[in-house]
C-alpha cells in the first residue's frame, strides 16, 4: 500500500520496501523522460549514485525509454580518483546503467582531471547548454544533496560546479556503505553540482530508502529551510517528487 502526502511544494510517496520504491521512481522518471522526448525530441538527465540508488537504477534500465535521445550528467565525483577506482561514481554509473542503455551523450565529471578549475567550468557550461529536464537525486544522512554538506551548502551559490571539503558525517556514510576500507581512505574533497544547479532542473526525482536516512528525511520535511539541512530547499522547488520506503519514512508525522 502506498501512502502519499504533501509538505509545502514537495510531493511524497511512501512504499513498503526499497524495491517497490525504486520501481515507482523509475516509472515516474521514465514517464517524464518520454513526455519530454515527445515534446522536444530529446531530454537532459542527471543521475545520482550511492547505495540509495540501487533499486531505482535497476528498475530504470527495464523501462521503455529511447536513450539515444537522452544526454546524461551526474551529480558529483571524488577529487583525485580515477574512473577505475571501486568508489568512482563514473565507474558506478557505467557499470550499473550507462553501458547497458547507451545514451546519446554522457558528460562525466572527472575528479582526476589535470585542471580541475577548467573541468568544473566546462561542466557548468554544458549544464547550461543542456537545461536539465529531470534530476535524479538522493539525500545524505547529514541532509546533503549531491556533496553539498551543511558546512559548504549555499542556496545562492554563484557557481554551478565547485570543489568542496566533505564533512565527517558524509565521509562516515561513504565508509559505512562499504565504498572504502577505512575512514582514512575516504577522500576529503569532491567535485559537486551546487544547489542552484540542481534546483534549476525542471523536475526533481528524489529517492531515499533505509532507516539510517530517517532523521534526514524528518529534517528535510519539518526543519527550518536552511543549509543546516540542505535538502530542506527541495520544499521550495515547484516540481519535486520524493520517493521513500517505510524505513526512511519512519519518523514522518501523520
Amino acid at each position: 500500500m502506498t501512502r502519499k502526502l504533501h509538505v509545502a511544494d514537495l510531493k511524497i510517496s511512501i512504499y513498503q520496501d526499497a524495491q517497490s520504491m525504486g520501481k515507482a521512481a523509475a516509472d515516474f522518471v521514465a514517464k517524464s523522460l518520454n513526455k519530454t522526448i515527445a515534446e522536444k525530441a530529446n531530454a537532459n538527465l542527471i543521475l545520482a549514485t550511492g547505495a540509495s540508488q540501487f533499486s531505482f537504477l535497476e528498475a530504470l534500465k527495464e523501462r521503455e525509454i529511447d536513450w539515444q535521445k537522452i544526454t546524461v550528467f551526474h551529480l558529483d565525483e571524488y577529487k583525485g580518483i580515477s574512473d577505475r577506482h571501486p568508489a568512482s561514481f563514473r565507474k558506478y554509473l557505467k557499470e550499473r546503467i550507462l553501458d547497458e542503455v547507451a545514451p546519446k551523450k554522457i558528460h562525466f565529471l572527472n575528479g582526476d582531471a589535470d585542471n580541475l578549475e577548467k573541468e568544473m567550468n566546462n561542466y557548468a557550461e554544458q549544464l547550461k547548454i543542456h537545461p536539465i529536464d529531470i534530476a535524479c537525486i538522493g539525500i545524505g544522512e547529514n541532509g546533503h544533496i549531491a556533496f553539498n554538506d551543511p558546512p559548504v551548502a549555499d542556496f545562492k551559490d554563484p557557481k554551478w560546479v565547485k570543489l568542496v571539503t566533505l564533512d565527517e558525517d558524509c565521509r562516515n556514510q561513504q565508509l559505512g556503505e562499504g565504498w572504502f576500507p577505512t575512514f582514512e581512505d575516504v577522500p576529503k574533497e569532491a567535485l559537486t553540482l551546487t544547489i542552484p544547479a540542481i534546483m534549476h532542473s525542471k523536475t526533481i526525482s528524489c529517492v531515499v530508502p533505509d532507516a539510517r536516512k530517517s532523521n534526514a528525511i524528518y529534517n528535510t520535511l519539518y526543519a527550518e529551510i536552511s543549509t543546516k539541512c540542505p535538502a530542506t530547499i527541495l520544499r521550495t522547488h515547484p516540481n519535486t517528487s520524493l520517493f521513500l520506503d517505510d524505513a526512511a519514512a519512519s519518523r514522518i508525522e501523520n
